[in-house]
Parts: structure tokens; C-alpha cells; sequence
């Protein structure tokens, strides 16, 4: 046999083993870009979601179903060890667009609407989960009633940023709110709502993450009246930096397209966001993927979503950034899909 024949068919075996192995060589080679893969769907499709990460697992409160007025009071766990969704105890009261944040060792969920569209009504409420017991208690209601705001947890404490407000006391429709530049703090410890220096930008719907004690808000969107009478939700792709210690407000690069509704998380320093929506000027749903990198204030594409949805939720743990639920159509179509996106070891 010549020995270049005899060469090939010992590669082909090799090759062949180390397939068969699981090789960690080739695993090497295939984790060099990062892939999206597929876990365990939750157990009810929604929408509108504000997960947080507590003790290796994933915690997805209230929400928005398909069926109008479909809010819920539903409220599971994800543990990707086991690939496995837990239902728990639910909300005291149905919410969507209700922020969830974790400090020691507790969850708080914060304000949210009720009522299905057009009679959304924003809420002051907070409500407490222990996991220990698996129980919600009441807690300290914000000052003034938020929903579609971001929340993010520095030094033991609970930013909300922007969102939707009343216009005004009796505020009772979808309309009667508008968009918001309020930054409030939550110090679990004295149990007090303070004020911080407002953000920027007035904006709903858009997303967060905590990297090196600064949060970082991008994208969603604002709500215009026009002089007509007429409403619109423009898209805005502002990324804007809060720093908690010095109560200051930063600029940053804009995402390279302007998502509403979309999600985002931090990993390993670096910002990733997800999907979202455009109302104008045309309807669609949004699969790019992006990731931004504050040391070179930077925007890269990621591979895009398998599938294109808003309102999801994204939450990293490990080297695998774990992205859920979410409507498919512009407003609606709620799905349990749950896929991951593993990067670079």
C-alpha cells in the first residue's frame, strides 16, 4: 500500500475517533466562534420579560401572553444544569413589564403594568421573593408608578431607570403615560426610594447591564405625539453609562441599529444584546445580535438569532448566555423558545 494511502485512511480513523470521543481537541477548535444551540422551552409562553440571576439560576417573572388581556402572575426558574424549568410560587398580583432584581439572596419586583393593551396601567408596587421559602412578601412601593423601565443591581442596591410613567394621576390607558428620564435608588438596608441624577435620554423598553459597577441602558424606544393627535414608538439606538458613585451620565458609541424591546446582559466585561422590534417605518422583528466592548467603545455583530423575537429575555451564566421567550410578530405572539449562545472558552 503506498505510504500517502496509508496516511490518509490513519487521519480518517483519528479524525473518526475523536469525533466519536467527544475530543476536547475538537471541541477547542469548534468553540473558537461563538454558536446558538437549544435548551429546555419554559413552560408558558410570554412576553415582556425582565429576568435576573440568582444562585446559578434563572428566575422569569410575570409577563405578557398572546390572548389579550393575557397578563400573568406566572413565575418559574431555570436551572441549566439540569437543563430544567421550575415553576414556583406566583406573583401576589398579575404583571408585565415588571423589573426583577436580586440582592442578598432575595428578589424584588418592581412596578409593571396591569390590564391588557390599551389598559395598561402603570404600578407602584413591589413585591419580595424569598427562595428559601418560596414566598413573596410586600415591600417599599416606588414613589412615583414605572413599567417598561431597566433595573440593575451595584453595591447592594436597586437602580430603575426610565420607562413609563402616568401623565397623570388617573392615567388608566396605554396613552395616559409617557416616557420617563427618572433614575431612582432602592437601598434594601433602609428600605428607601432616593433619587439619582435623571438619565439623558426619555425612553421605554429598552435594556441594561451591570459591567465594573456601571450600568449601562441601551436601546428602546420613545413615544411621540404627533400634532395631529397621532402616536408613534420610535426606536432610539442611544447606549448611555451610569456611574452610581459619581451619580454621573456618560455617552457612548449608539448600537449600530436602533432595537425596542430588545434584551441584554454582561459577560466577561463586554455588553450583548438581542432581537427587539420596530414599529416605523415599517413593522418587523429584529434577529441582529450585537456585542459592545467599553474598553474600545466598540459595536461587533453576533450571529443573529435562530429566531427573530422582542420582549425576550437573555441572562448569562457560565460561558453560554441563555436567551427566552419573547412575542415573534410586532407586538404579540408570544413563544416558550429558548435558545443559547455559547462562546469562545
Amino acid at each position: 500500500m503506498p505510504c500517502r494511502f496509508r496516511y490518509l485512511i490513519s487521519l480518517f480513523v483519528l479524525t473518526f475517533a475523536l469525533i466519536a470521543l467527544g475530543s476536547p481537541l475538537l471541541g477547542q477548535a469548534q468553540s473558537q466562534s461563538p454558536y446558538w444551540t437549544e435548551a429546555a422551552p419554559a413552560t408558558i409562553a410570554r412576553q415582556e420579560l425582565y429576568p435576573e440571576v440568582l444562585d446559578g439560576k434563572i428566575y422569569v417573572v410575570g409577563g405578557f401572553l398572546s390572548e389579550n388581556p393575557g397578563f400573568t402572575d406566572h413565575f418559574e426558574s431555570y436551572d441549566p444544569v439540569n437543563d430544567a424549568w421550575t415553576v414556583l410560587r406566583p406573583l401576589p398580583e398579575a404583571r408585565h413589564h415588571i423589573t426583577l432584581s436580586a440582592v442578598n439572596g432575595l428578589l424584588y419586583g418592581v412596578g409593571g403594568f396591569t390590564g391588557g393593551f390599551p389598559d395598561w396601567r402603570a404600578q407602584p408596587t413591589m413585591f419580595i421573593y424569598d427562595p428559601a421559602s418560596n414566598t413573596w412578601t410586600g415591600g417599599t412601593d416606588l414613589p412615583a408608578a414605572r413599567a417598561e423601565s431597566v433595573s440593575a443591581v451595584v453595591d447592594d442596591k436597586i437602580y430603575l431607570i426610565g420607562g413609563r410613567v402616568r401623565a397623570t394621576n388617573d392615567a388608566r390607558l396605554f396613552n395616559d403615560h409617557i416616557d420617563s428620564v427618572r433614575n431612582e435608588v432602592f437601598d434594601p438596608a433602609t428600605n428607601r426610594w432616593s433619587a439619582r441624577t435623571d438619565a439623558p435620554t426619555a425612553r421605554n423598553s429598552a435594556a441594561s447591564a451591570v459591567i465594573d459597577g456601571k450600568i449601562y441602558v441601551v436601546g428602546g424606544r420613545n413615544f411621540v405625539r404627533n400634532a395631529d393627535g397621532t402616536t408613534q414608538q420610535v426606536n432610539v439606538p442611544n447606549l448611555e453609562v451610569y456611574d452610581p458613585q459619581l451619580d454621573r451620565w456618560e455617552t457612548r458609541s449608539p448600537m449600530p441599529q436602533a432595537q425596542g424591546g430588545l434584551a441584554a446582559t454582561a459577560l466577561n466585561g463586554k455588553l450583548y444584546v438581542f432581537g427587539g422590534e420596530q414599529w416605523v417605518p415599517e413593522q418587523k422583528v429584529f434577529a441582529e445580535s450585537w456585542v459592545y466592548d467599553p474598553q474600545t467603545d466598540v459595536w461587533e455583530a453576533l450571529p443573529p438569532l435562530p429566531t427573530p423575537r422582542h420582549g425576550l429575555g437573555a441572562s448569562a451564566i457560565g460561558n453560554r448566555i441563555f436567551v427566552f421567550g419573547g412575542g415573534t410578530r410586532t407586538g404579540t405572539a408570544a413563544t416558550t423558545i429558548h435558545e443559547v449562545l455559547v462562546l469562545p472558552t
